[in-house]
C-alpha cells in the first residue's frame, strides 16, 4: 500500500523557518522536505515514519510551502500557472479559502502533479480546505482512496463531499459528517517519542505555562488566560499575542512565538502545562496539547471534558478544571506541592508513552485504510 500524506504548515512558521535557514530555498526539494520534517512542526513525519516501519510506502507533501514546491516544479518540469487550474477534463478557479492557496498561484497544480507522479493507493489529506471537492473528484481517476483528517472547524460542505473517508479526533463530528453522506470515523491524535530524543535533557525552569495560539477560534479562552495572568505566575508562549490590547496581562508575560522543537522545549521546561481546547471542540477533549504536554513529562492541567476520562485518569495522570477560578487554584496548589505535581506528571507521561504515541495510532490506522481500500476494489 502506498500512501501520500498531504499537509499544510502555518505560513508564519514557514516564513520564520526559511528566514532562519538562509539558502535552504535553493536546496533540492528532498533536502527542503527533510529539513522541514526535522523541525518537528505539527505532525511532521510522525505518520509516514511509523507507516513505513509497518510496511507501508508513505510519502510526505508540504503542499503550501512555496520555496519547496517551486523547487519540485523546477526539478520535474512543472510550471506554475496563473490563477486557473488546468486538469485533463476541466478547468477550475482557485477558491479563497484554507491555506491561502488562492494567493499562491500554482501550488495546487504542483500538489496534483506530485500526487499523480507518486500514484498512491491512498491520498491522506491533513488539511481539508486545500482541495475543492471537484478537484478531489478528478483525482479519483489516479487515487483509489481519498482520506481526510480534521481537528478544526469544518470547511464548506463542497470541500467535504470529495472524500471517501474523513477521520476526526472530534467525536461529535463523526455523526455530523455521516449526516452529510460522508463516511467518517473517530481517530485520536498522539505524541511521537522521537521528540524526546531530539530535545535531550531539558531543565524545568518554568513553573507554569500556556503554550498555544490566540485566535478567533480560541475566543472563549482569552478571558481565562487573562484571569490566570492576573492571579497566577503563569508564563505564555505562542502566536497571536499582538492581537490583544496593550494593557493585556497576557502580553506582559508573553515570550513570543515558538514552533516545532522550540514549542516542545517550552512545554518540557514547564513543570505545569495549561491546556484549553478551541471552541469547536465543544465538550470533547481532543487536541494535540493533551499528548504533547504529557509526552514531554509536564503536569497537564486541562479543561474538563466529557471524554477526558477515556484518554487519561483524571486526578492521577492529568488534572482538570471547570472554571477559571479552579484553574488558578490548581496552578497555585501544584506549584506549592511540586512532589505531588511531579508524580502526576510521571503517570501522565507513562500513559501517553504506553497508549498514545503515533506508533500506536499508525497501528490503528493501517487496518482502517486496508479495509476501506478492500471495499473499493473493482
Amino acid at each position: 500500500m502506498k500512501v501520500v500524506i498531504l499537509d499544510t504548515y502555518y505560513p508564519r512558521f514557514l516564513k520564520s523557518f526559511y528566514a532562519e535557514h538562509a539558502g535552504l530555498s535553493h536546496a533540492s526539494s528532498q533536502e527542503q522536505t527533510q529539513a522541514l520534517l526535522k523541525a518537528a512542526f505539527g505532525t511532521s513525519d510522525f505518520y509516514s515514519r511509523h507507516l513505513n516501519s509497518l510496511g507501508v510506502d508513505a510519502h510526505d507533501l508540504v503542499a503550501n510551502c512555496v520555496p519547496l514546491q517551486k523547487m519540485w516544479a523546477t526539478e520535474n518540469d512543472v510550471s506554475f500557472s496563473a490563477w486557473a487550474l488546468r486538469l485533463p477534463h476541466r478547468t477550475f478557479r482557485l477558491p479563497v479559502i484554507g491555506a491561502q492557496l488562492a494567493a499562491l498561484p500554482g501550488l495546487m497544480e504542483v500538489a496534483i502533479a506530485q500526487i499523480r507522479s507518486l500514484k498512491p493507493d491512498v491520498l491522506y489529506c491533513q488539511d481539508l480546505s486545500f482541495f475543492p471537492g471537484e478537484v478531489l473528484k478528478d483525482l479519483k481517476s489516479d487515487v483509489r482512496l481519498i482520506v481526510g483528517q480534521i481537528a478544526c472547524p469544518l470547511p464548506p460542505e463542497s470541500f467535504l463531499k470529495g472524500y471517501d473517508l474523513i477521520l476526526t479526533s472530534f467525536p461529535h463530528f463523526v455523526s455530523r459528517l455521516r449526516a452529510l453522506g460522508v463516511a467518517s470515523a473517530y481517530f485520536r491524535i498522539g505524541f511521537d517519542t522521537r521528540v524526546l530524543d531530539l530535545l535531550g535533557k531539558v531543565q524545568r525552569d518554568i513553573g507554569a505555562s500556556f503554550v498555544g495560539g490566540i485566535s478567533r477560534h480560541h475566543g472563549k479562552a482569552v478571558p481565562l488566560l487573562e484571569y490566570l495572568a492576573t492571579n497566577t505566575p503563569i508564563e505564555f508562549f505562542g502566536y497571536g499575542a499582538k492581537t490583544l490590547p496593550r494593557s493585556s496581562a497576557i502580553r506582559k508575560r508573553h515570550h513570543g512565538e515558538v514552533w516545532g522543537l522550540d514549542m516542545y522545549r517550552a512545554l518540557a521546561r514547564s513543570r505545569i502545562a495549561l491546556n484549553r481546547h478551541i471552541d469547536v471542540a465543544e465538550n470533547n477533549a481532543n487536541n494535540m496539547r493533551l499528548y504533547e504536554a504529557t509526552g514531554v513529562g509536564s503536569l497537564l492541567i486541562t479543561d474538563r471534558k466529557d471524554n477526558l476520562g477515556e484518554i487519561f485518569e483524571v486526578g492521577k495522570e492529568v488534572v482538570a478544571y471547570s472554571s477559571q477560578e479552579e484553574a488558578a487554584e490548581l496552578i497555585r496548589y501544584y506549584l506549592d506541592h511540586p512532589e505531588e505535581a511531579a508524580a502526576i506528571a510521571r503517570a501522565g507521561q507513562a500513559r501517553t508513552l504506553r497508549e498514545h504515541t503515533y506508533r500506536h495510532r499508525m497501528e490503528e490506522l493501517v487496518p482502517v485504510l486496508e479495509r476501506h481500500l478492500g471495499a473499493r476494489r473493482p
